[in-house]
Formats: C-alpha cells, sequence, structure tokens
C-alpha cells in the first residue's frame, strides 16, 4: 500500500482532531478539510519546484559529432525519437546542438520563419511546391553553438524559467567538465505536470470523500 493511501485522511480523524485541541481553535471541520487541501496542494507546488534536473531528465543522452553529415544526425533522431542531439568534441564536451528544425531547413524546408507559427508553416509547406536539395553541409556547419545548459543539481523552476526567458524547448544537462549528460525537453515538463495533476486528483477525491 502505498503512502499515500495509507496516510488518507478521513472526516472522523479531523473531529478527533479538534477534541484533542479542545476549545484552542474556533473552526468547524469544513474549514479545516479546506485549509488541509489547500496547505497540500500549495506543498506539492513547492516539491515541483524543488525537484532536481537529475530525477526529471531525459537519459542516457544521444550525442553527435560535428563533422558527421546530416544524414547521420537524421537517422540516429528518426531511431531514437528525438528531436535534438548535442554536438560534442572528441573530448565529450558540448559545443553546439544541432535540432530537426536545422536538418529540416538545410534539405529545403522552410520551418524557421518567425513571423508565423508553427502550423502556418507546416500548411504552407504542402502549399507550394518544395525544391529539395540533398545536403551538403555537416553538422557543425548547421549547429546553433549558443546551447542553453543547466547541471543535474539545478531545480525544475530553475529550468522553466531559463526555457522561457530563452524561449527553448529543450536544455542540455551537462556535468562540471561540461559533457551532457541528459536532456530536459517539453515533454519531461508535461510527464512531471502529469504526476502532480493525478495525485492533486487523487488528494481531492480524499478531501472530498472526508468532507461528507
Amino acid at each position: 500500500m502505498s503512502d499515500d493511501k495509507w496516510c488518507s485522511l478521513a472526516r472522523e480523524d479531523f473531529e478527533h482532531a479538534l477534541d484533542d485541541l479542545g476549545s484552542l481553535v474556533d473552526v468547524s471541520v469544513n474549514d479545516l478539510i479546506i485549509l488541509t487541501e489547500k496547505a497540500r496542494k500549495h506543498a506539492q507546488m513547492r516539491h515541483a519546484e524543488a525537484l532536481q534536473i537529475d530525477n526529471l531528465m531525459s537519459q542516457p543522452v544521444n550525442t553527435i559529432h560535428a563533422d558527421s553529415s546530416l544524414g547521420e544526425a537524421a537517422r540516429v533522431m528518426l531511431s531514437e525519437r528525438i528531436s535534438g542531439l548535442p554536438v560534442v568534441n572528441p573530448a565529450n564536451r558540448l559545443i553546439g546542438l544541432i535540432t530537426e528544425a536545422d536538418f529540416l531547413s538545410a534539405i529545403g524546408v522552410p520551418c524557421h520563419l518567425p513571423s508565423q507559427t508553427f502550423w502556418q508553416n507546416l500548411s504552407g509547406m504542402f502549399s507550394q511546391p518544395l525544391h529539395l536539395h540533398e545536403p551538403s553541409e555537416n553538422v557543425g556547419a548547421l549547429m546553433v553553438t549558443e546551447v542553453i545548459t543547466v547541471r543535474p543539481s539545478q531545480t525544475l523552476h530553475e529550468a522553466v524559467e531559463l526555457m522561457k526567458s530563452h524561449r527553448v524547448k529543450r536544455l542540455v544537462v551537462v556535468d562540471e567538465q561540461h559533457s551532457p549528460v541528459g536532456m530536459l525537453t517539453r515533454s519531461d515538463l508535461v510527464r512531471v505536470f502529469f504526476q502532480r495533476f493525478q495525485q492533486a486528483e487523487h488528494l481531492g477525491s480524499d478531501s472530498h470523500t472526508a468532507s461528507r
């Protein structure tokens, strides 16, 4: 049995708690239940913000070298079902990042139009003839060299703020030697949110049962 279910609170628990306090507090059982529910939700938010990235990131991380072909980068992305690859030097130090958007641009797909949304870009791809060409550049020629990184010991809250301020979809997690050890993506954030949402629903169900 999980700790959450073992410690689920019933209305009688609140009634006994108020009896123990006697006349020290002037609140109703329902007020106490509501207060407890709100405190639990705030505690969940606080704990979520304090979660460390090393417990959330996707690992092991796939990497590629700057002299690799774009075809090789595309094969790795497709086989691993990922949208970005950290680029490393022979010493496994991070030197860049290449994404599916960079690859599509290299073969002639117009996906970097700042004035349009992703869906507008996608629609435009099929509304006009595309002149695709075989990319001749290697990964190093197209990679982004200014990569936003985080350390495993940083918190989820810090990671979210970095994503918001830099408007990026992913963060490369690096160690003290600046070697990639993981990736933190929007999918990872959605997974954390979903887990917390399920926990909140469970707590809300317990509180509703207790208030009856």
